[in-house]
């Protein structure tokens, strides 16, 4: 995935990149060979990531991304989620839930710019950003289903941004959408093409940062404490659905199957 090179250096690297544009922080989920899928690690790398540049005076705005052509996220590693046990569900999904609310936690600005797919954990974080810059062909969607796992935080997260019956479609089905179609509906604020999705993405990145720092921080924590109460629901619902759904069996015998077919 190409770069903008002016006045961009490396900070960190591993799981999560993050590099500067002047006052733009750029963070990269940095696993392509895995389609940039979520694991421990990357978790905890972005959740420190985030949290450290909300406190930075120097940054502006953040675009997050990923690397490689092939997706932003294509949500859950599998081959973690396969040797989860009963004891370790409850930690894996509230290190989750710290992940999604470190997005939601930044008072400043978030553009997400996606190639390639956005699904499942993937989807939810690109739902907890202010902006969201995808290409038509991209893929969206909540395949959790697919996977023997209940369809809760993703779907609460949607009805921020659809309505019923989109929400009910992609959470029952776990049918991934084009980029089109997620900006038909409203899942989506910008198109753009794949030459440009970088150079979009920075772009309005910098128009939001050009803001009143202090007017878009208290109406960002004004939109989060009016679904913070949802998202928490949400959580705890999905706490309590993915333990039964774990105790039936299905999910362990699907991922089974997918890593073996792999």
């Amino acid at each position: 995935m190409s770069r903008p090179a002016t006045n961009t250096a490396q900070v960190s690297a591993n799981e999560v990149l993050i590099a500067m544009e002047d006052d733009i922080a750029i963070v990269t989920l940095n696993r392509p060979a895995q389609m940039n899928a979520v694991n421990s690690a990357l978790r905890r790398a972005l959740i420190s990531a985030l949290s450290s540049l909300n406190a930075d005076e120097r940054v502006r705005a953040i675009v997050l991304t990923g690397a490689g052509d092939r997706a932003f996220c294509a949500g859950q590693d599998l081959s973690e989620a396969a040797a989860l046990t009963t004891p370790h569900i409850e930690p894996w999904l509230r290190e989750q839930r710290a992940m999604y609310q470190a997005v939601r936690d930044l008072d400043k600005p978030c553009v997400t710019a996606v190639r390639g797919v956005a699904a499942g954990a993937g989807f939810q974080i690109a739902l907890c950003s202010d902006w969201r810059v995808t290409t038509a062909d991209s893929r969206w969607g909540q395949p959790e289903v697919k996977a023997g796992l209940a369809s809760i935080v993703g779907t609460f997260l949607m009805t921020l941004h659809v309505g019923h019956t989109h929400n009910v479609q992609m959470s029952l089905s776990g049918e991934l959408i084009s980029g089109q179609r997620a900006y038909d509906i409203g899942l989506v604020t910008q198109l753009c093409t794949t030459e440009t999705l970088m150079t979009e993405a920075i772009q309005r990145a910098r128009t939001l940062a050009a803001l009143p720092a202090t007017a878009v921080r208290v109406s960002k924590q004004r939109i989060r404490e009016v679904t913070q109460a949802g998202f928490d629901d949400a959580c705890e619902a999905g706490l309590r659905g993915q333990l039964a759904c774990f105790a039936s069996g299905e999910p362990q015998a699907v991922i089974a199957r997918f890593l073996a077919r792999r």
